[in-house]
Parts: structure tokens; C-alpha cells; sequence
């Protein structure tokens, strides 16, 4: 029996990924390979990729051919941020590749998936996290990028290739048209509003509820550790500002001040050029979505762009 499928698609893959009794022989070898022992495994439902629970303490991702570039990028992030950071991420335990599939064996780390508890945090909880997060993300910026940096999209490439399709991205997903009528404009002034040059450091581009750990304390929830590596890629810097601010902050002041004070962003430099970097951004980013934005009925008080962006940005902190 052939133990790796032949991927041609993402909906090929997904077939495979929701069918236990495909990838539980592959799950099962591949472990066996690796010395660990494979207990019961069980996926998660969430991600692009197969991630499966082996045993309580590891974690076991599969990556078909057609991301086999995630593979890429995991591994090298992970190597390069191990032990850099004030909060634990996965540790690599094994690797390998074989018919264009490729896997990582990576230590499961304690902790609560942050979407799971969020709406039940009290707001002092939530701004020491989102104070957290901001420290971390510094943090990880702060690493020398290494090998990431031949990784490709670069930078300017990424940015060019989201313009081009930013627009119709966004009718797709059911944007209101008066936002969309304000989008030309805004790409246009992009070259003038995102730096021409830029030092480019580590992004994970996906710092969001799902990707953070929690755990309960005596003082009450915080964060535990960081997980999931597989789209980093390197560039501006307030990229990675994104997924707080629309996902935990929501346009509550409090809550944007302390993810920006962890971050280290003085009050002075958080003026209208940044909100309107952010605002760009925003609407370049590679997941952008704004249906998943975290304020409850914005569209209703939201008319232009502009307001939008007073929304989760307000003007003054």
C-alpha cells in the first residue's frame, strides 16, 4: 500500500485531512520513524496543515507538496527563534521528508488556546496579555532573521502582489462598495505611505487568539507561549501589529494603549501616518477578512474607510 498520496490541490488535501482512516497509517509510520510514541492520535480541525496530537507531550504536522514552503519557513523560524524569547514557543524533536511530503515533530506546550477563553477574560486580564503580546512580538522582532530572509515573498514583491489583487480580494469576501470605492486611493498612496526601505525583521503575520497559549495563574489568565510558525515571512515591522489590534484590542482604547506601550511605540509616534500605515496594511495583509474584525456591528457606524480606521485606531491614546 502507498503510504504518501498524490496532492495536486488544496481540495485534494483537505479530502485526505478529514479522513482519519487515510492519514492515521501515515501518522502512525511516520512516528514510528521518529521513535515517538503515537497514543490515541488526534487532529486538530483548525489550520492549513494535518496537526496531530501524538501522544500529550509532541505534536506531529504534515505537510503536503503544495506546502511544502511552510515547511520550509516553520523549521527555520523555529530554529532561529529557540530560546530567544521570554515565553516558550515549540522546540523541533524530529524532522524529515520523503516523496515530496515533509513533517516536524515539535514539543505540545501547556496552555489554554487563547480563542477559547478570551470572551470570558476580565479586561484587567486582557490588557496584561495584549502587554504581552506586544513585549513578545518586540521580541521576535528583535532576532536576526537569518536564513528567513531568502525566503520568498520579499518584502516589496509581497507588498506589489496584494495591491494587485487587493480590490477584488475584497468584493470577493463582501465588502461594502462605499469601502470599496475607497480603495483605489488608498493604493495608489501606498508607495507614499509605506517606507520605500525598510529593515526587515521576523513576521509571523498571525498574531491572534488562535496562535497564543494561556494559562490560569493566582493572578488570573496569562500568556503561556506562541505557537504556530508556519507563515512567517520578513518585512515592515507594524505588519505584525495587525492581528492584535482587529482581533483582542477592537477599538477599545485601554486595550490598544497597552498592546502599543508592550510593543514599545511612545505616545508621540502613534500619530496619523501610523494609523494610516496600519490602515494599509490592514487591507494588504494576506489573511485580511474584515468580516473577522472583533467590534461588534461596526458596519453600522462605518461609511468610508477613514472611519473604519478611527474605529480600531482611535486618534489619541
Amino acid at each position: 500500500m502507498k503510504l504518501w498520496p498524490d496532492i495536486s490541490d488544496e481540495e485534494d488535501f483537505e479530502r485526505w485531512r478529514s479522513a482519519s482512516d487515510l492519514w492515521l497509517p501515515v501518522v502512525i509510520e511516520t512516528a514510528q520513524r521518529a521513535n515517538v510514541d503515537a497514543v490515541s492520535p488526534t487532529s486538530f480541525k483548525t489550520g492549513t496543515n494535518l496537526v496531530v496530537d501524538l501522544n500529550g507531550a509532541a505534536i506531529l504536522k504534515i505537510f503536503p507538496p503544495i506546502y511544502a514552503t511552510q515547511f520550509a519557513v516553520e523549521r527555520i523560524a523555529l530554529r532561529q527563534l529557540n530560546g530567544r524569547l521570554s515565553v516558550p514557543i515549540p522546540r523541533i524533536l524530529a524532522e524529515g521528508e520523503d516523496n515530496g511530503w515533509s513533517w516536524l515533530i515539535i514539543t505540545k506546550l501547556p496552555g489554554t488556546v487563547g480563542s477559547e477563553v478570551w470572551p470570558v477574560l476580565s479586561e484587567q486580564e486582557r490588557l496584561a496579555i495584549l502587554g504581552d503580546v506586544g513585549r513578545t512580538i518586540a521580541e521576535v522582532q528583535a532576532v536576526d532573521p537569518g536564513g528567513l530572509l531568502e525566503m520568498q515573498p520579499a518584502w516589496p514583491d509581497f507588498v506589489k502582489r496584494q495591491a494587485e489583487g487587493c480590490i477584488e480580494r475584497h468584493r470577493r469576501q463582501g465588502l461594502e462598495e462605499s469601502l470599496l470605492s475607497d480603495l483605489p486611493a488608498l493604493l495608489r498612496a501606498a508607495p507614499s505611505v509605506l517606507p520605500a526601505e525598510v529593515q526587515p525583521v521576523i513576521l509571523t503575520g498571525e498574531w491572534i487568539p488562535e496562535n497564543l497559549l494561556l494559562t490560569e495563574t493566582s493572578d488570573g489568565w496569562q500568556l503561556a507561549a506562541v505557537i504556530d510558525f508556519g507563515d512567517v515571512m520578513t518585512g515592515w515591522r507594524e505588519y505584525d501589529l495587525l492581528g492584535p489590534s482587529t482581533f483582542m484590542c477592537a477599538g477599545v482604547l485601554g486595550r490598544l494603549r497597552a498592546f502599543l506601550e508592550g510593543y514599545g511605540v511612545p505616545a508621540e509616534d502613534y500619530d496619523d501616518a501610523m494609523r494610516r500605515r496600519l490602515t494599509t496594511l490592514m487591507m494588504l495583509h494576506r489573511a485580511s477578512d474584515m468580516r473577522g474584525i472583533a467590534i461588534s456591528d461596526w458596519q453600522s457606524s462605518v461609511r468610508k474607510l477613514e472611519d473604519l480606521e478611527d474605529l480600531i485606531w482611535p486618534k489619541a491614546l
